[in-house]
């Protein structure tokens, strides 16, 4: 299990206390293209991150490999304008829609969703996939 931050939030109480988070600490934030869209990536945000997001305009999320916040574009230029945020039904997770400025992938992908499609225009069984009940 990763650990979460230890520093206090400044999110909004009202807020926090709607938030669905997983044992760690984190909701999933998906971030897609406001005008397309096209899903560009996931990644995972605390109750800091997501209050420095909703608050600069800029993604930031959690870095549960190097335990650390990033903003998504300070070291690569590929940022990530935040133009609205919004929590699923559950409340267990983010939808960030950005205006996305070059790559979203660490591959240096346009989107993290091109690269393995399993599956494409639903004709057909997937790869690996139990035949559909006739």
């Amino acid at each position: 299990m990763t650990s979460t931050p230890s520093r206090p939030s400044r999110l909004d109480p009202e807020i926090a206390a709607r938030l669905k988070r997983s044992p760690d600490g984190l909701l999933p934030a998906i971030a897609q293209q406001y005008d397309t869209g096209e899903v560009l990536m996931l990644g995972w945000m605390d109750d800091e991150a997501l209050h420095r997001t909703l608050t600069t305009g800029r993604c930031t999320y959690w870095s549960r490999s190097r335990r650390e916040y990033w903003v998504k574009g300070d070291t690569s230029g590929h940022v990530q304008r935040v133009k609205s945020v919004a929590l699923d039904c559950d409340a267990d997770t983010v939808l960030v829609k950005v205006d996305q400025v070059g790559a979203a992938c660490h591959t240096g992908a346009r989107t993290c969703f091109d690269a393995d499609v399993l599956l494409e225009n639903g004709d057909g069984a997937a790869s690996g996939a139990a035949p559909a009940d006739q």
